[in-house]
């Protein structure tokens, strides 16, 4: 991995393989919506091309890691909506509590895993320079305290 993975011109943060593997062992994982061809983490996966943004979730258990871009709140919306709707979407997400979309779908919504320390993204050696969090979104949609 190079240098830009860790700057502003890049918003893609390849998720750790043992890391997605820890999670799939619990959840099981049937669609990665956010994915290439060269790092879909799941059997069903969609690509900037088919934009995960525009289709169906439904009936599936989502492993979500988004571009941690500007869109992100679509994202967090989107695997909100679909939670509603049926699906178990998974999010593997920067800890920005301060953020609308943190407030507006996360907190009170979904189980929140902080992660201690930080993760090594993709192949690289160095550590990401912001803390992570797992969200899920269960399939009631409901409100958590």
């Amino acid at each position: 991995m190079n240098a830009v993975m860790f700057s502003s011109a890049s918003d893609e943060w390849p998720t750790p393989q043992s890391f997605f593997d820890e999670l799939n062992r619990e959840f099981n994982f049937t669609l990665d919506p956010c994915a290439t061809h060269e790092n879909a983490k799941c059997p069903e996966y969609f690509t900037k091309e088919n934009d995960g943004l525009a289709q169906d979730w439904s009936g599936h258990v989502v492993f979500m890691n988004p571009p941690y871009g500007r869109e992100i709140g679509q994202w967090v919306r989107k695997a909100y909506e679909e939670s509603v709707k049926g699906a178990t979407v998974v999010c593997l997400l920067p800890a920005r509590v301060d953020t609308r979309w943190f407030h507006d779908y996360i907190y009170h919504r979904a189980e929140i895993r902080f992660i201690k320390g930080r993760l090594k993204f993709g192949d690289s050696k160095n550590s990401a320079p912001f803390p992570s969090m797992v969200v899920i979104f269960n399939r009631s949609g409901v409100k958590i305290n």
